[in-house]
């Protein structure tokens, strides 16, 4: 039982209609628990604790709003790195920007959610020899522990799981002591994707129960662990390269680790892409694009620009048509000097790719018929075809997005930050241009998800081929901190859709130093960790908040944070 918190009368259920339209796990008496139900709510559990939730549905385990639109790890990640914007009323001020209670629902969901149901189904499932449904909880709990720690630092673990004795005030673990039970958890789950089973689970929504699939994910969270630490453990790229000499992990797009969203349902439960659900409704666009990272595409001709972003307009005020501070307030003003010194973008875009700064805190314009949405990839948004025209409930993919959780493209990023970091540049680039190319191949076919599209405005073999030529020469031209810089924006291209990894690969390396800064000039100290949760912290005796943001995670030895803040 879990006993991180003494606030169980807080305990909501796991809706897992999205999976499988079958009672709530949660609400089973155990002579009635089924490890079916229980497994299809932690797979659903695990995908919102990265994307969060974008129907707060009372019966899931979100039950409170946050400084983020819908929530979940990968929104907080991808603003803190400029993919997409940071806008709240604080963002100004980094000490200020996500505070405790923003935290709460990823607390609750990890801990009474995830953790719990894995606990509680594992001794059924063990009873029954069912091997497969815990080889994938064992994945999962690896995968959420990893993430408490990267986000928060120590966190409980070992004491907040006691079978029927709860300790209402279990000691924090240290993180590295978590990562290390993560790869034993992750060594136990490929022995159990491996052995015998009496029956497999009604539902895999990952792998469709093809578990050669569930060994090469499992390995390559390994090889993320090990590369996640590598500054503070001498035998980490020894553990990594000892994985990818095996060649058992995902090297194919067609075993990537990702959620395919079922799409098209609105409610009772929203099964679609959290990102399309908040923000193709019928009163516009919600979300903040980033200027930074729009510029960064549209600038470079980036082929997956049109899959990434759906422009509302053609013009944005201040650019091609006058300014208008109704709609854009800053486009009267004249920038900040340290953007002016900096040459960094201001306010706004060309081409009609309306978004907002790092840091832009203006509050909301009556702008949402008029910003630039989510497109076809990863939300199941639309394809960007010139179309023009608003978004509107029922349109585009409808929603059939996915989110990315481990791809054969990231997994030749962390190849080139292996060899790059031990100063092998060759290999580093061929393992760069080898993730660029599996990239932008996979978000080219979302293109169809969209049936309204004009696929003719799809790029060419050309002009995929001169983008990456291009990015070759920027390679070959750079200082050996210029190429930290080219692997550093390419790989925050290839992983739009989940800040998670954006956010972990600039703490742990410093780069890009391109982004766009903070709107204000002193900002303060980048956020190196989240502050605890209010719902822990005010609870447990053994948790004591942090006095600021600025702490860095046991993996993150770093002796500055990173300097682009």
């Amino acid at each position: 039982m879990i006993a991180v918190l003494s606030v169980l009368a807080l305990f909501t259920s796991c809706e897992t209609t999205d999976l499988d339209k079958t009672q709530n796990p949660n609400a089973l008496t155990p002579e009635s628990a089924n490890t079916d139900f229980f497994l299809n709510s932690i797979q659903e559990d695990f995908v919102r604790q990265l994307e969060g939730d974008a129907d707060n549905d009372p019966n899931d385990n979100w039950p409170s709003g946050g400084a983020v639109n819908g929530d979940g790890f990968s929104i907080f990640g991808a603003q803190l790195t400029r993919m997409m914007a940071m806008t709240n009323t604080n963002s100004q001020n980094y000490a200020a920007t996500f505070q405790p209670t923003d935290f709460d629902d990823e607390w609750l969901n990890a801990y009474t959610g995830i953790i719990k149901d894995i606990r509680t189904m594992t001794p059924l499932a063990e009873e029954a020899g069912q091997t497969r449904h815990i080889g994938i909880g064992q994945f999962i709990e690896a995968y959420t522990m990893v993430t408490l720690v990267d986000f928060f630092g120590d966190v409980p673990y070992s004491e907040a799981f006691q079978g029927e004795e709860a300790i209402l005030n279990p000691n924090l673990d240290s993180g590295a002591d978590i990562y290390d039970a993560a790869l034993v958890l992750l060594d136990n789950a490929i022995a159990n994707f491996t052995g015998g089973v009496s029956t497999e689970p009604a539902l895999d929504v990952f792998y469709d129960n093809d578990y050669s699939k569930w060994v090469k994910a499992a390995n390559t969270l390994k090889m993320r662990i090990y590369l996640q630490r590598r500054l503070v453990d001498p035998n980490a790229m020894s553990s990594f390269n000892a994985i990818v000499n095996s060649g058992n992990y995902i090297q194919d797009t067609s075993d990537d680790f990702e959620y395919q969203w079922p799409g098209t349902n609105a409610s009772n439960p929203d099964s679609r892409h959290p990102r399309y659900g908040l923000n193709y409704t019928g009163v516009g666009v919600a979300d903040f694009q980033s200027n930074w990272f729009m510029n960064l595409m549209d600038t470079t001709d980036d082929p997956r620009i049109r899959y990434y972003f759906y422009r509302q307009v053609n013009a944005v005020p201040g650019q091609e048509i006058p300014s208008d501070q109704s709609l854009i307030r800053c486009s009267t003003q004249q920038a900040p000097q340290h953007y002016i010194d900096g040459g960094y973008v201001f306010c706004n875009l060309p081409n009609g790719y309306w978004g907002r700064d790092h840091g832009q805190n203006d509050g909301r314009d009556p702008d949402a018929f008029h910003v630039t949405a989510h497109g076809v990839y990863p939300a199941g948004g639309k394809f960007d075809d010139n179309r023009f025209e608003g978004v509107s409930l029922v349109t585009g993919g409808q929603g059939a997005g996915i989110t990315p959780i481990l791809t054969a493209a990231w997994v030749d990023f962390m190849k080139a930050e292996m060899a790059l970091a031990n100063g092998a540049t060759l290999p580093a680039k061929t393992a760069m241009m080898d993730g660029i190319s599996k990239s932008i191949t996979k978000v080219q076919s979302f293109g169809a998800l969209d049936p309204e599209a004009d696929l003719s405005f799809e790029p060419s073999a050309t002009d995929v081929s001169d983008y990456i030529d291009a990015v070759s020469a920027n390679w070959d031209a750079a200082s050996t901190a210029g190429k930290w810089d080219v692997l550093a924006e390419q790989f925050f291209i290839a992983t739009y859709g989940n800040g998670v990894e954006s956010y972990n690969f600039y703490r742990r390396t410093g780069f890009p130093t391109t982004l766009q800064p903070n709107r204000s000039p002193s900002p303060g100290t980048f956020v190196r960790s989240i502050y605890y949760p209010a719902i822990a912290a005010t609870t447990n005796s053994n948790i004591q908040q942090k006095s600021d943001q600025t702490q860095p995670v046991f993996w993150d030895s770093n002796a500055q944070p990173p300097a682009a803040n």
